[in-house]
């Protein structure tokens, strides 16, 4: 079986927002979406104060809320575990972004570019008039994932198959893979730290892990 996760080093990453820069580029997202953001938390109090930087986006959960409230089966889970959105079925009816306890979904009914009416060349090659009045997330770059099934390449391994995100960290902070393969690099190295899932609380069984220590 595949179920493919992302753990987060929260001791390596730097606040540098070159995920958000790479999954923007990668998925030209209009001006005001983006698909990975990197939350800025201040933790205790002066002089004793301590800064940490946390990635979010989709949580690619394995019972997400946002799929049981989608009145068109828009929001579906692929086999290996990727949550993805059908926009020739989804209605916008944003069932789905209030459902979702992540804040990850986004809806935009117009056309919009950086600078204007004119799309810088990035813009108009990625535009996609297909995610218009549509809720959209981030879909662990589902289409590298499409290659890495076809050729055998491996995610998290080879980098053309891999998530840009992933890719583009300056820290090595983030790491994408099987968890479900024990030799994989996530699934040795969510073994040998001290890590944790956003909201696990409920239920959710998100697929990104924080790591914050060593085992």
């Amino acid at each position: 079986m595949t179920r493919y996760v992302m753990a987060i080093d929260l001791r390596r990453c730097v606040g540098c927002q070159t995920c958000t820069a790479a999954c923007k580029g990668a998925n030209a997202t209009p001006p005001g979406v983006q698909w990975r953001r990197v939350l800025d938390i201040e933790t205790g109090e002066f002089p004793d104060v301590q800064r940490t930087f946390v990635p979010v986006a989709c949580m690619h959960c394995a019972d997400p809320p946002c799929e049981d409230v989608c009145p068109t089966t828009a929001t579906k889970i692929r086999a290996d575990g990727v949550v993805t959105i059908d926009y020739d079925l989804c209605i916008g009816c944003a069932n789905c972004v209030m459902a979702c306890p992540y804040d990850a979904r986004s809806i935009v009914h117009e056309q919009e570019f950086a600078y204007g009416d004119e799309p810088m060349p990035p813009e108009a090659l990625g535009a996609d008039h297909s995610r218009l009045s549509v809720a959209t997330k981030c879909n662990f770059c589902q289409d590298r994932l499409d290659v890495a099934a076809a050729t055998g390449q491996v995610p998290g391994r080879d980098p053309e198959v891999t998530p840009a995100c992933v890719n583009s960290c300056i820290s090595g902070a983030m790491s994408f893979g099987n968890i479900e393969d024990p030799h994989s690099n996530v699934s040795q190295l969510l073994q040998q730290t001290k890590n944790y899932r956003m909201h696990e609380e409920l239920g959710t069984e998100p697929g990104v892990y924080y790591i914050w220590d060593e085992a």
